[in-house]
Order: structure tokens, then C-alpha cells, then sequence
């Protein structure tokens, strides 16, 4: 059997990061603490995996960071506080483009392997938990940005995303919206599946019903949501209020409803997610749901790199950051009480 160090945590009833500190000889554990989780590891017959102690005793001074399109304004705001704060803290950042591929999410990970980096901020929305664990339980360094992973090895920082979906509705039910189409990205998406979900149950508590043929994919960027947009009208599907699950495919969406003669917000309301730098500049100015993406990049490589130098290493490693719906011009007509 392979004993991890997950499995002497939970024998000796400490964290995994306890254990290590332990392993590591961290002079700021307590005593009775160290004898429990040793006594855990005679036990369980417990061997460290060398390959793991190399890789963090021989560092690079780089964290990596692997995003699924580093031309995203939304990506290019934390990639910017991931390098402010690596750089305060005297880390390299390596920036890996995956572009939406999980293949070369995958072979960016190898990096860590090859001891190319000495951690990897993952903003990855379509790499599956299992694979991220796997990792990490190999005793590599890893910190996920935009979901929460039950581990407690990997740091994560990440949005409310049902909440504030939710929101989106009351907001658009509020001026009296009940066709109301959602914009989903691509399916694999942890973003996409929460704020679809957050959709329907906004509809539910307003006992609106579901209608299938109002929720279209239209893979997180401009072109998607602009074919997206096109298939509803083609379809003669009736709607009033787009809710796109990120600004750039609400771009899209600002694309076809100029192209077909519809005014925004007189005809249809339009609402995205991310609060982009191009959102304000807009006609009308787009309604949307602003993250704090720069600090949300800045207190990840943190996190991080605490653990990558283990004597400042907190246990605390989830953290959920409120988001804020803007209201602006694309949401800014009423039709009515809701009825």
C-alpha cells in the first residue's frame, strides 16, 4: 500500500501541512504535535518520497502560471498580480497559454516535474479536480485561482459564482424580465456549470419556468458569444435579457444585436461577468459583475509561495472574495413590473 501524507495527517489528526513541517524538521511545531504525527508514521510504516524532498530542496526561485487564453483581459489582470506579488517576494513567473487545451494544460504541469518551476498557479477552468490532486499528492506545489479543491495542500481563491448569478436574475427580473437567456462558456468549465446553475435558481425562486432553448454556448470569448447570439435570433426564440457568463461574449452579443437593428437595453438587456477594461467604454455601457481579479492573482502567489517556504506556510489556504454586480446603460430600462 502507498502511504501518503495525507494518510499520516489523518492518523495522527493534524493537517497534511503539519505533517510536513515535521518531515522538513520545522523547529515551530509543538512537541506533543511532533510526537503524534512520528508515532503516526512508525505506525504506518510511512516513507518520504525523496523525488518530492529534491524538487523543493533544490528551488528555481519561478512559479508558473497556466491560464486558458492569456489574450483574456480578465486572465491579464490576475497574470498581473500573480507577477507583483512573485516579484515583491523575489520569484520569477513563467507564463504557459494553454488555449482552452486540456493536452497542453497537461504538459505544462510537466514543469513541475522537470523542476522547471518550483509551483503552478492553475486558472484553468476545464482541468479536472482528480488530475490537480494527483499532482499535488506527489508532493508537488500547486494553487488553483476560480474553485474550490478539498485538499489541504492546494491553496485556492475563488468567486461565489451561483450567488452572484442568481443576483443577475433578481436584477433582470426586478425591470420586469422573465425570457431570459443565459450564455454558457465551454462545458468542462467549473465557471460555466456554477453561474448556469445559479441561473436556474434564480428562475426557480421566481417560479419562472426553464425553457432549454434559451441557453446557448458560446465558449467564453467574442466570437462565440456573437454565434451564439445569431443561432437565438435565426431560431425566433422569444427573449428579452442576455446573461453572459463573461464580458467577452457579451462583446459578441453587443456584435449581433448591431447587425440585426436591435437596440440595447430598449429591446433586449445585455449582462456579463468580469467588469473588463472594455466594458465602461461600451454603448450603452455594459452591466456586469465585477471580481477582483488583480487581487485575487496578488493573494494566490502568496499563498503560494508560503508554502513552497514552509516556516511561513498557514493553514488557512480557502479563500472566497465577494463580487459585485455593476449596474450600467445595457441593463438600464425597465418593462414593467414583473409579473
Amino acid at each position: 500500500m502507498d502511504i501518503k501524507i495525507v494518510d499520516v495527517a489523518n492518523k495522527a489528526g493534524v493537517s497534511p501541512a503539519t505533517v510536513s513541517r515535521v518531515l522538513n524538521g520545522n523547529s515551530y511545531v509543538k512537541s506533543k504535535t511532533r510526537e503524534k504525527v512520528n508515532q503516526a508514521i512508525a505506525d504506518l510504516g510511512y516513507h518520504r518520497n525523496d523525488v518530492a524532498k529534491n524538487l523543493r530542496s533544490q528551488k528555481s526561485m519561478t512559479i508558473g502560471v497556466i491560464v486558458p487564453d492569456v489574450n483574456s483581459s480578465y486572465f491579464a489582470e490576475i497574470i498581473k498580480g500573480i507577477e507583483n506579488m512573485a516579484y515583491s517576494r523575489k520569484y520569477r513567473v513563467i507564463i504557459c497559454d494553454a488555449e482552452n487545451q486540456k493536452e497542453k494544460e497537461l504538459e505544462y504541469l510537466n514543469l513541475l516535474m522537470s523542476r522547471t518551476v518550483d509551483g503552478m498557479i492553475l486558472a484553468t477552468p476545464a482541468l479536472p479536480d482528480e488530475e490537480i490532486v494527483r499532482y499535488s499528492d506527489k508532493g508537488y506545489a500547486i494553487a488553483v485561482i476560480g474553485r474550490h479543491i478539498e485538499h489541504a495542500e492546494i491553496p485556492c481563491i475563488y468567486t461565489d459564482n451561483v450567488k452572484f448569478s442568481k443576483q443577475v436574475v433578481d436584477h433582470l427580473v426586478g425591470l420586469g424580465h422573465r425570457d431570459i437567456v443565459f450564455l454558457s462558456g465551454y462545458a468542462e468549465a467549473v465557471d460555466s456549470f456554477e453561474r448556469l446553475e445559479g441561473y436556474l435558481k434564480g428562475l426557480k425562486e421566481h417560479q419562472i419556468p426553464f425553457r432549454p432553448e434559451l441557453v446557448e454556448n458560446g465558449n467564453f470569448n467574442e466570437s462565440g458569444g456573437y454565434e451564439a447570439m445569431k443561432r437565438l435570433l435565426d431560431k425566433k426564440v422569444k427573449f428579452t435579457a442576455v446573461y453572459a457568463a463573461n464580458d467577452e461574449m457579451a462583446l459578441g452579443v453587443y456584435k449581433a444585436c448591431r447587425e440585426a437593428g436591435i437596440r440595447i437595453p430598449e429591446e433586449i438587456a445585455v449582462v456579463g461577468v468580469d467588469n473588463n477594461r472594455i466594458s465602461k467604454y461600451l454603448t450603452p455601457t455594459l452591466s456586469t459583475v465585477n471580481q477582483p481579479k488583480y487581487a485575487m492573482g496578488a493573494v494566490i502567489a502568496e499563498k503560494l509561495i508560503d508554502q513552497l517556504n514552509e516556516d511561513a506556510f498557514s493553514d488557512k489556504r480557502v479563500f472566497k472574495v465577494d463580487s459585485e454586480l455593476i449596474v450600467r446603460g445595457s441593463t438600464d430600462f425597465r418593462r414593467g413590473p414583473a409579473s
